[in-house]
């Protein structure tokens, strides 16, 4: 049966491969645009990742206008929608609390109450920090009362971007609780490269990662053998994405999208230095002195990392017999992680990283 779903984010990396999936199931899906020319690069785009560009259409609007800055005949029209997702972020290291908050935290609130407005449900992408309860305490977060936290020191503590996300799903809880609304939270761990083909959008951690390696700037691994940054490849979180929005079991559920067996850090760079023919680092620095070094913004510029990246690599273990249980259900496969990061790697030292290699050449 065909739905209509409204998409925030859809012309990101995850956005377009869900509004892919939505479309090749017959699904017609309306992607919020600030730019709705660009419509038919993503349709483009959606049919080379297998969907169905006929069923994609564009809503002119911004998450940092009230209302979405939908006009009065879309919002009419959105008004069809039985499923909402909300992927939009403005996704930056760096980022100023101001601009974090307008888009990831008051975008996602006006994403929110259009949702409960319509008596749609609200699928939304959190993010799997989400998961780590001795994280969200150690930063000072208090989950259970969260008007108690107090949220600049949180941004203050690491850094805006993540903070946002947290602050937002926070909110987000409650201003849908006070509506009534139906809401489900996916929460995914670092996105990883299509299982098959390896797609990703540079941009994303996993080719900052890859990049620095090619380019000899990662000659260490941060942290120790216990640390590792965990992943989920875009196709399979997609799926679960897809799968638990016309599931009525999951209204007011949240759904952890990880894979426990990504391979520590150490093994995941040297899954990704093999198939482009490098050597993977052997060694290890101190998380704690490498954060130190990247205070230091010359060591930071030709490291081409951000602090506020390092959160993200850690040695916490997370319960995922609950993914499991959902994606069986379904019927969704869970790819292998170690060939996934392997093709992902081909991919963006073929189509990500092959302009750099040629100017260097050219020079």
């Amino acid at each position: 049966m065909s739905v209509e779903c409204f998409v925030t984010g859809g012309t990101g990396f995850i956005g377009q491969h869900l509004v892919a999936n939505l479309s090749a199931k017959g699904h017609t899906v309306r992607v919020l645009m600030r730019r709705p020319k660009r419509l038919a690069a993503l349709r483009e785009q959606v049919a080379h990742l297998g969907g169905d560009a006929s069923r994609v259409f564009a809503v002119a609007g911004d998450l940092e206008q009230d209302n979405l800055g939908l006009s009065l005949a879309d919002r009419e029209v959105l008004r069809q929608a039985k499923v909402v997702f909300h992927l939009g972020a403005h996704f930056a290291w760096g980022l100023s609390l101001e601009q974090a908050r307008a888009v990831n935290v008051e975008g996602a609130k006006r994403v929110a109450l259009l949702a409960a407005e319509q008596n749609s449900r609200l699928v939304m992408i959190g993010g799997y920090m989400l998961k780590n309860h001795e994280h969200l305490q150690r930063i000072g977060i208090v989950p259970h009362n969260p008007p108690l936290t107090d949220w600049p020191a949180v941004y203050r503590r690491v850094g805006s971007y993540e903070a946002s996300k947290l602050e937002a799903h926070f909110a987000t809880l409650a201003l849908m609780s006070a509506k009534g609304g139906e809401m489900t939270v996916i929460h995914p761990s670092t996105v990883c490269g299509h299982s098959r083909t390896g797609h990703i959008l540079d941009g994303q951690p996993l080719v900052a990662l890859i990049r620095n390696l090619v380019q000899g700037k990662l000659t260490a691994v941060p942290g120790t053998a216990e640390h590792w940054l965990p992943m989920v490849t875009v196709d399979y979180l997609v799926e679960l994405v897809a799968a638990s929005a016309f599931d009525p079991a999951m209204a007011g559920q949240e759904l952890l999208a990880l894979d426990a067996q990504t391979p520590n850090l150490r093994e995941l760079l040297a899954e990704v230095a093999q198939p482009i023919g490098l050597k993977s680092p052997k060694h290890y620095i101190p998380l704690r002195l490498l954060k130190w070094l990247l205070r230091i913004p010359p060591v930071a510029r030709f490291l081409n990392t951000d602090v506020e990246a390092l959160d993200f690599i850690q040695i916490t273990r997370f319960d995922t017999a609950a993914v499991e249980q959902f994606a069986n259900r379904h019927g969704i496969a869970k790819p292998d992680i170690r060939q996934s990061l392997r093709h992902t790697a081909t991919f963006v030292h073929s189509y990500c990283l092959g302009k750099e290699e040629a100017l260097i050449v050219g020079q």
